[in-house]
This record gives C-alpha cells, sequence and structure tokens, in this order.
C-alpha cells in the first residue's frame, strides 16, 4: 500500500543530476528505490522524488530535501557513514559517471516550494511508475550587481542574487509566471532559487557561484505537457519577460517519476 509522508516542508533543496554509464539508470534506480529511501529519511532527510529524464537515457535527477542548513550536515554524514551507503556504495557508483551536478537551492519566497506532507509513497519493492511529468527549467541568471556605494551589505554568509531586481523577478514568478502554469494544467509549482550559505559537507561538491532560478512543474503525463509545449504560450509571453535576467539559455527537463518517486502527479 502507498504511504503518506508525514514530513515538514523542505527549507533547503538539492537538486542533484547524475550522468550514468550507458545502459546502467535503471540498475541505479532499482537500488535507490529499494535501499536508499527510508534510511535516508530515517536520519532527517527527505528524499521528495527521482526521475528519469526523457530527452537523456544516462541521466538521473532527484531532489533531496533538508530541514534547514545546520541539519544537513549531520544527515549526510549520518548517512554515508552509516551500514546502508557502505554495503552498496560500490554498487552505486559503478553506475555513475559523474554525481557532482548538484544544485543547492532555497523556496524563492515564503509558501514557493513543494509542499511534502501529505504526498504518497508506493511501498518497497513497487515496479508501476506513477503518473506525472515534471518540468525542471534551470534559468541561470546574471550574476549579482554590486551594491550601490552607502548601500548596507548582504548578512554575512549570503550574497544577493541580484540586487535590486531580485523582487521584480520573483514578482514576475508569482504574478504572472504561476498563473500562466496553472491556467495550462500544472498540478503543483515551485519556485527556487540558490542557497547561498557555504556547502557544509565538503565530501559531496555542489555547483557554487552560479545563481540560478529554478522552476519545477508538474503535469498529468507527457500528453498534457506537449499541448501545454504546442500552445507556445510559455515561448510567447514568459520567456520574453525572463530574458533580462538571464545569463544564458534556460536548461529544461522532461523528468517522469521512478515507481517510489514521492513526487508524481
Amino acid at each position: 500500500m502507498p504511504a503518506d509522508l508525514s514530513t515538514p516542508d523542505c527549507p533547503v533543496v538539492e537538486l542533484r543530476q547524475y550522468t550514468l554509464h550507458p545502459g546502467r539508470r535503471d540498475v541505479l534506480i532499482d537500488l535507490f528505490d529499494r535501499e536508499f529511501v527510508e534510511p535516508q529519511e530515517a536520519v532527517g532527510m527527505t528524499v521528495m522524488g527521482q526521475f528519469r529524464d526523457l530527452d537523456d537515457a544516462d541521466r538521473f535527477v532527484w531532489l533531496r530535501g533538508f530541514p534547514d542548513m545546520a541539519a544537513r550536515q549531520p544527515g549526510l554524514a549520518a548517512f554515508y557513514g552509516g551500514p546502508v551507503w557502505q554495503a552498496h556504495r560500490e554498487v552505486a557508483n559503478a553506475t555513475m559517471v559523474d554525481s557532482d551536478n548538484v544544485l543547492l537551492l532555497r523556496p524563492a519566497w515564503p509558501g514557493s516550494g513543494l509542499a511534502m506532507n501529505g504526498r504518497t509513497r508506493a511501498a518497497p519493492g513497487a515496479t508501476v511508475v506513477p503518473a506525472g511529468l515534471l518540468d525542471a527549467s534551470i534559468f541561470y541568471l546574471q550574476e549579482p550587481a554590486r551594491p550601490p556605494p552607502g548601500r548596507v551589505p548582504a548578512a554575512a554568509g549570503r550574497r544577493p542574487l541580484r540586487a535590486p531586481a531580485v523582487d521584480e523577478l520573483l514578482a514576475l514568478c508569482r504574478e504572472v509566471l504561476s498563473p500562466l502554469l496553472t491556467h495550462a494544467g500544472a498540478r503543483a509549482l515551485a519556485w527556487y532559487i540558490t542557497e547561498d550559505a557555504p556547502n557544509n559537507f565538503p565530501r559531496l561538491p555542489v555547483r557554487e557561484g552560479e545563481p540560478v532560478l529554478v522552476g519545477l512543474a508538474m503535469f498529468d503525463g507527457l500528453p498534457a505537457f506537449d499541448t501545454f509545449v504546442r500552445r507556445g504560450v510559455w515561448a510567447r509571453e514568459a520567456l520574453p519577460q525572463l530574458a533580462p535576467w538571464l545569463a544564458r539559455p534556460v536548461e529544461s527537463h522532461r523528468l517522469v517519476p521512478t515507481a517510489r518517486s514521492a513526487l508524481h502527479a
């Protein structure tokens, strides 16, 4: 039977993209879904969702959440120093070419993250893939502007994402882009920005110095997403308004959940 998650929302999130050896993705997914979900959650982390990338047969994408940065370090240390990872790490690592493509994120504004409480996850051993397609779009932003003379600097340990236009960008997400996606049939929406606190578990690298905005939109499935794309509203209305903030083209991923992903339609 599916289990209902009873977990708080995640103020800190890792978006992890793994490049795998050809033909090894299902090996890693089977191992991950069977062995790595509950042990991570037992030490205070949330395995939010695991996905196959439809556009890259050798890419595995997953999201891991934390209550805060202070909880991240002991949680990761407990799992990667614990018996489950020690028993299975050689098999897992043998599937991977690269596991360092990781963005450390936080909700772009209060309440903009994915709500996890009450979501369902299939029991261990499940093989039926749940419905849904997650569109994950990464918007690479221009480097933060230097504050004008006399401007009070950001709090220690955190840099401004892009001053002073960040409020305008997030208002665009809230007031224009989110309604556009909801009207197009997105079941769930989330917006994240770079978490600028230093990586407190250096054993697992993250991409630092790259300010990003990440948008996540869950659709009923590939047909619903394809209909949204064909209508062209996003290309006509959203991308031109985002363009002034972008440092490079948008990176988009069409992701389908694994059998035990808690994020699904």
